[in-house]
């Protein structure tokens, strides 16, 4: 679409509204940034009063009641396009190009259409095709652009602009290098925010990779890993609408994780979305307890997959004989044709839905056998006692009811197909036979059926034989409350056995639907630090998304947990295979590149031979050590927490302890979360103090825990170093 714009000169301009207090700039070039922002509040104007048009006019829509199923499916497709235009108020527009060929596209939070007749796009979503070359367009590589406006806003407000023309005149590192600093540099607020209007290239090649098989990302610290993951989901629901009618599971490491990012999906205009952990994706079963590390990697080990496949058909009937007592007659059903039964109800279901499967097949195996019986007597009665037969169709004919039609065994003594299929549902319906086949093929429960396993070495032994006996004995001692690695081992479990009846959808959302429900099949898996995922939550995600559908993010370099995987092909070739692509992100915005310097020699110490990413801003403000006592940590820790709070108010500090110190510390810094480096993962602050950095290498896997440790902070680091005790 053309649209009048102001002449382009082929300069680009960088500022605010207002220049007070800002740098010197040259009259004319401040009249060229004032013209801009004024031109581009104009169309802020246009694109926000269509927005509040739309948004009013389906606002009234919505008010009616749904008259049926039909209008209520609507009424939830409307539904969820007015919270999509509710939630873009703010930074509705952000961006724009200047075509080569004068085409001027203005780039948003959503789509929109003027409400002219020809409904020509009036904003272009950030998903779209047609705004990809706002991330990717470089000087080399133009791709029909002539220049890229960032447009900075604060409200209904455009603050600044920043243009970076495409033509070769000027070269930038980094795509809205002004934009992308300014938001860098913004205090943290404790929650993440999106990051649609300064994504880079890199990280918008993964966004828009293809959804065809498991994604593994590899990124450092900083280098907007959860960004790309989040946004990938919202590009996904975009491209791919049918993935929102089974919904997408998003995985963090931990809830607080989980609570930083709650707002970006939603201010996305994403709702068919499912987060959680590995500990809570089996409703209604919660973590009870810590465990050791050394059990933890025990029981994520994938050879609990078959083991408990072994396990699952071991408690399967052996096919026998069956003799079933129906209105006072005893029936049998051979062997040999409840094992063709049994066989074909087996193959390839779950324990549950076999035996449903069996069992309505042996109704009609019984239902067979009463007429087949009924049958052989009939037969024996009309060749030896046709006298007593004549005398009882007598009896009956005089007992018969009036108007009443004749059925089969009115007429010949044999049942008829609807006397058959009463026969069948009396039978299915019956208490006696449903006690009996109860008794030999029992319903199990997963919760019970494992602890029943891993409290039995001698049954560990038999359907783990790849675990040694000392194994077998400090599984089978541990206590009853179920640790986080139990969970994967319970997932397994239920989907092996199968639901007992099939669960009923329930919820208005997709979203409520498939969190109900243990055995949902998502349309996509999207996986955050996932380097700690054992090889038994891998199979959890494999349960879940069998398409291989996923996305995974992490740094393998950062991975704290118990298994001892040091590559993403080790951590993933038990579950995977080789079926997987690899992507990576290499540079660092979050990091100040005085922290990351750092960085290098606590990498080489964690045995990764991996070059840390690279920063590409500074803070200006160098790390800081200090010297304590283990007398003085708590008295020092408060003073730092109190001075780092004041140079950054109305920002965030995070502290971050070995795991032994942070109780203590807790008890004298209520304000301010107090973690471990493993809680820390994934989480921002712009300024962190780092206590007893010694204490943390000395940990499990401790120098991958100092790697995350000291890169959470956007602005200011500081370290207190414990010495040793006298």
């Amino acid at each position: 679409m053309r649209r009048d714009s102001a002449p382009y000169n082929g300069t680009a301009h960088r500022g605010e509204a207002t220049s007070e207090g800002g740098p010197s700039i040259a009259a004319g070039e401040d009249d060229a940034r004032r013209s801009a922002v004024a031109e581009e509040q104009v169309f802020l104007d246009v694109a926000t009063a269509r927005r509040d048009r739309l948004a009013e006019h389906l606002r009234a829509e919505l008010s009616a009641d749904a008259r049926d199923a039909v209008e209520a499916a609507r009424q939830r497709m409307l539904r969820q396009q007015y919270e999509e235009l509710r939630r873009a108020r703010e930074g509705l527009v952000f961006g724009r190009l200047d075509g080569l060929d004068g085409t001027v596209r203005h780039v948003g939070r959503i789509g929109l259409r003027d409400d002219r007749e020809d409904g020509e796009p009036l904003l272009v979503d950030w998903r779209a095709a047609a705004a990809r070359p706002f991330y990717t367009a470089t000087a080399v590589d133009p791709q029909g652009q002539a220049r890229r406006r960032h447009i900075r806003t604060t409200g209904s407000v455009v603050v600044g602009v920043d243009d970076e023309p495409l033509d070769g005149t000027v070269s930038a590192e980094l795509v809205g290098e002004g934009a992308l600093l300014a938001a860098l540099d913004q205090r943290r607020t404790g929650r993440m925010s999106t990051a649609i209007s300064t994504l880079q290239r890199e990280q918008d090649d993964i966004i828009r990779a293809d959804a065809t098989g498991p994604l593994i990302v590899q990124g450092g610290p900083g280098t907007g890993k959860t960004v790309v993951a989040l946004h990938r989901v919202a590009y996904l629901l975009f491209a791919r609408r049918e993935m929102a009618d089974q919904a997408v599971l998003v995985l963090g490491p931990s809830p607080r994780f989980l609570e930083y990012i709650a707002q970006v999906l939603p201010a996305l205009g994403e709702t068919a979305v499912v987060s959680a952990t590995c500990d809570t994706l089996l409703p209604e079963i919660r973590v009870g307890r810590d465990e050791s590390r050394h059990l933890a990697e025990i029981k994520g080990r994938a050879l609990w997959q078959p083991a408990l496949e072994n396990y699952v058909t071991s408690l399967l009937p052996r096919p026998r004989e069956l003799k079933l007592r129906w209105e006072g007659e005893f029936y049998a059903i051979p062997a040999p044709t409840v094992a063709q039964a049994l066989a074909s109800a087996v193959r390839g279901r779950p324990y549950h839905r076999a035996r449903a499967v069996f069992v309505e097949q042996l109704h009609h195996l019984l239902a067979e056998a009463v007429v087949e019986q009924r049958e052989t007597l009939l037969n024996e009665m009309e060749e030896g006692f046709e006298d007593i037969l004549a005398r009882f169709d007598r009896d009956l004919a005089r007992d018969r009811h009036p108007g009443r039609a004749a059925s089969g065994t009115d007429v010949d003594g044999l049942l008829s197909e609807e006397e058959v299929d009463d026969l069948r549902s009396r039978i299915a319906g019956s208490a006696s036979i449903a006690r009996f086949i109860e008794a030999w093929w029992p319903t199990l429960d997963a919760e019970t059926l494992l602890r029943d396993l891993l409290t039995d070495s001698t049954l560990l032994a038999r359907f783990a034989p790849e675990l040694s006996r000392e194994e077998c004995t400090a599984v089978a001692a541990e206590p009853a409350p179920w640790a986080s690695s139990d969970i994967p081992l319970l997932d397994a479990l239920a989907d092996l056995l199968g639901e007992v009846e099939a669960p009923q959808a329930q919820g208005e959302f997709v979203a409520d639907r498939a969190r109900r429900q243990r055995g949902w099949v998502y349309g996509h898996v999207v996986i955050d630090e996932a380097q700690e995922l054992s090889e038994m939550q891998w199979h959890m995600v494999l349960r879940r998304c069998p398409s291989r559908s996923i996305t995974a993010v992490g740094d393998i370099d950062q991975a704290e947990a118990a298994h001892r995987h040091s590559s993403w092909a080790d951590a993933v070739r038990a579950v995977l295979g080789d079926r997987w692509t690899a992507a990576a992100l290499t540079i660092c915005y979050r990091t100040p590149r005085e922290v990351m310097d750092l960085t290098e020699p606590v990498l080489r110490r964690a045995g990764s031979h991996n070059a840390p990413p690279r920063a590409v801003r500074s803070a200006g403000i160098a790390p800081w050590e200090r010297t304590v006592t283990p007398a003085e940590v708590a008295d020092a820790a408060v003073e730092a927490v109190r001075q780092l709070r004041q140079r950054w108010h109305g920002g965030t500090v995070g502290v971050i302890a070995p795991t032994g110190r942070v109780g203590g510390l807790l008890a004298v810094l209520s304000d301010v979360p107090v973690l471990t480096a493993t809680q820390s993962k994934g989480l921002e602050w712009d300024a962190t103090l780092l206590v007893d950095p010694q204490g943390i290498a000395a940990e499990p896997r401790g120098w991958n825990g100092l790697y995350v440790a000291l890169t959470r902070c956007t602005q200011e680091l500081g370290q207190l170093i414990v010495t040793p005790p006298a």
